[in-house]
């Protein structure tokens, strides 16, 4: 395996959780409405720092599509899943696109303040299951 060159985010951005690696600037984010196994999910127009699995196809909740794994380029932590192609021409606007599971990665700005002082919440710090 070849030296690692890491792609530097100018901006917010999400990194991965194990390594700090930088992954995608918070203005790609199309969705963060998505679902996986253990709670939310991002979809994402553009990552780096990544490397893609093997295809394969698997059935997800809006159908049969055919994915390759996420991992992070720095870490080897799996992230989550590019979707290649969807059977289902309504689906098909995810094709090309990045699903990262929240709980994989870490927003770069976790707490943000309100101008008095009232501290906002991040989407993991609710304590609520979603």
């Amino acid at each position: 395996m070849g030296r690692v060159f890491v792609v530097e985010l100018e901006g917010r951005c999400y990194r991965c959780k194990h390594c700090n690696c930088p992954l995608a600037l918070s203005d790609d984010v199309i969705s963060r409405k998505f679902n996986c196994r253990k709670g939310r999910a991002y979809l994402f127009k553009k990552v780096v720092n990544v490397s893609v699995g093997r295809q394969e196809e698997r059935m997800m909740l809006t159908g049969m599509h055919t994915v390759e794994d996420v991992l992070c380029c720095c870490c080897g932590q799996l992230l989550g899943w590019k979707y290649v192609a969807a059977q289902d021409t309504d689906q098909r606007y995810k094709e090309g696109k990045f699903v990262l599971e929240r709980w994989r990665i870490a927003d770069e700005v976790s707490e943000e303040l309100h101008l008095d002082g009232h501290q906002i919440l991040s989407d993991g710090d609710s304590g609520q299951d979603v």
